[in-house]
Order: structure tokens, then sequence, then C-alpha cells
């Protein structure tokens, strides 16, 4: 008998918007229900600090040190096998770091259908509605871009933060969401707090779709739309299409992101470092990490996203190091090591 294709689903969206809250949503609602969940999940760094927050109990599958849609990609399909094989899951979420351009992803996707029986459900798009809005105000900015590659190639959208905008932003954030997907089923949210059923009801792959968009001239020259494909004896190391990039120039929609890891030799004082943490120029969006203060005793993990932090007291059953890692564009990352190295001199 043949063994049915196991459903996957691209959890996408730019740093810091909710993909890990919604994967833990979706985990649990799949186990309470007696499926079994696995997971792809990629990170730009060399640490997995979101794969902290999934349930040991599910398989994961982690791709480090790269993008998933780019430098990693060629791992996809075993990747992809070697967890299906091995676990029989009864569907696979795929959470592609933030910098990660879907169109790429929905290619990667493709190849590893050719090593193991997958089926692409949905590529799901989180949106945290402030940081969209304000990143529309400068429309050229390569990170807006990338927004727009994310919200175009989705076949769901999820609004989240709905509750840091007023009424007329969260409209007007629809509104632009509209105008660069016209089809994808746009809902409002706080916290990833969605009906999940819509997993139940997800029907048909999303591959054909693009297939029929880029048949129908949807794709016009130049537009980043989500229905490029690669032919025969096409290098994805190349620009891969994008409208911006030059002749014979390597390029990635997420290039332009900068990636710092800062492994702490000692604990800190947590008070100073939320001020240090207050103190992060603008052009650092996402930061995340595992800290350990001077004035407490459990390590706690740091969620830092949009000029908002968080830390949550963890109980970890090994020992792991102290670090943090920060994303963002074009910053000053001599001067962020200096404030790091204060902090711990305990001088900041």
């Amino acid at each position: 008998m043949e063994k049915k294709a196991v459903p996957v689903h691209i959890l996408s969206g730019f740093l810091g918007s909710g993909k890990t809250t919604l994967l833990t949503r979706v985990i649990d609602y799949y186990q309470l229900s007696g499926r079994r969940p696995a997971v792809l999940m990629n990170e730009l760094g060399d640490v997995n600090l979101d794969g902290m927050l999934v349930d040991e109990e599910v398989p994961m599958t982690e791709m480090l040190g790269g993008c998933i849609c780019c430098t990693i990609r060629g791992d996809l399909g075993m990747e992809l096998k070697q967890l299906i094989e091995e676990h029989e899951p009864d569907a696979v979420f795929v959470e592609c770091t933030g910098a990660a351009n879907p169109i790429e992803m929905l290619d990667g996707i493709t190849d590893a259908s050719m090593l193991t029986r997958v089926e692409l459900k949905s590529v799901i798009s989180v949106v945290d509605a402030a940081h969209l809005l304000e990143r529309s105000r400068t429309p050229k900015a390569r990170t807006y871009k990338l927004m727009q590659d994310q919200i175009r190639c989705a076949t769901q959208i999820v609004l989240n933060k709905a509750d840091l905008v007023t009424p007329q932003e969260l409209l007007d954030t629809e509104n632009l969401l509209r105008e660069l997907n016209g089809s994808a089923p746009i809902t409002a949210a706080v916290k990833c707090e969605i009906d999940l059923s819509l997993f139940d009801r997800l029907e048909g792959g999303v591959a054909e779709r693009h297939a029929a968009a880029a048949a129908a001239g949807e794709a016009e020259a130049g537009h980043r739309t989500c229905s490029h494909s690669h032919e025969p004896g096409h290098a994805h190391d190349e620009h891969c299409g994008h409208a911006d990039a030059e002749p014979g120039h390597t390029h990635h929609s997420h290039e332009h992101v900068m990636v710092h890891t800062h492994y702490f030799g000692v604990p800190v004082d947590s008070e100073a470092f939320e001020a240090m943490v207050g103190r992060l120029p603008k052009e650092i969006f996402r930061a995340k990490g595992i800290l350990r203060f001077s004035d407490t005793v459990s390590p706690f993990l740091f969620q830092y996203a949009y000029r908002e932090m968080d830390l949550m007291k963890i109980a970890p059953k090994e020992e792991l190091p102290s670090v943090a890692v920060f994303i963002g564009e074009h910053f000053d990352k001599r001067g962020l090591e200096a404030e790091l190295a204060a902090l711990e001199a305990g001088q900041s």
C-alpha cells in the first residue's frame, strides 16, 4: 500500500512577529487531537533558542548557521526525509528564520518532495501589525521588501499583536495586506490566538496555486511575486530573480540582516541588562538568549522584538551556555560588543 504524503506547513514571518508562539499553539492542538507533529526549525545563528520552547517530545530537526532557503537549502530534502522516515509524523511544520524568503522555501519543499512523500499544504505568514506599518513608511528598504515577499507568498495571514495598534491602524494594516495579497484569509490575533481548526480544513497543495499563478501571467517582469521557479541550470546562489540584484552580484533577500552572538562568561546584573536592552538602537529589531543573572538563581530565556522585552524563568535539564543573539540591520557590532563587555565587567 502506497504511503500517504505527509502534509507540510511553512510558518513564515519577519523576525519577532510571533512564529514560534503560533508553532507551540499548533503543536499543542495536534497533540491534543492524538496526532504526531514534527518540526524542522531554521536559525541564522549557531544556537537554536526558539527550539527550547517546543515540547521535547516533539521530533525536531535543527538547521543552524544559515538560511534554510539559501546556504543550507540543499540539506532540506534529506533532513525532511530523515525526519519523516524516523518518526512517521502526521504533519511537519517548517519554521524558517524570519530573514528567509518563502519564494525560495517553496522551491526547497518541492526539491524535498523528490526524496520523500510530502505535500505542501500552506504557507502561513505571521505579521506584526505595528512593525509592518512602521516599515511601510520606508518602502524602498530591503527589510520592507522582504516583508512584502513573505506576505505575497502566504496562503494564510495572521495579523498578530493587534492589541498594540489602534483600530484605525489595524484597518490600515489590513488594507495594506490586502493590497499585497488579494486572496489569503487575514486573521487578526493577539499572541497568535487563532482558530487552529483551520489546519483541519486546509486542502490541496499550494505549489499548484503558485504554478497556476505563473501560467496565468501574474508574475510581471521585475515584480517580486511567489511564482518564480528554477529552471535546470539556474544557480540558486545567484540573485534568484530579485529586482534589485545587479548582474553577477550574489544577493539574497536577507543579506542586509546582521547577526551578532555573544557568549557570557559570568552572570550579569539583571537591572543593568534591562537598561542596556533599553538603549539598543532601532536597527536591532530582534534579540533572544539564555541569561544567568547575578541577583537571581534560575536562568532566564529572554526575547526582544520591536522595542519590547520578555524574560521567562526556565529549568533546563542540561547545562546550557549563557548566550545572547542580536539580529538587525546595519547595526554597530563593535558598539554592541563594548556594551556587553561593560555589562560583564559590572560597569554598565
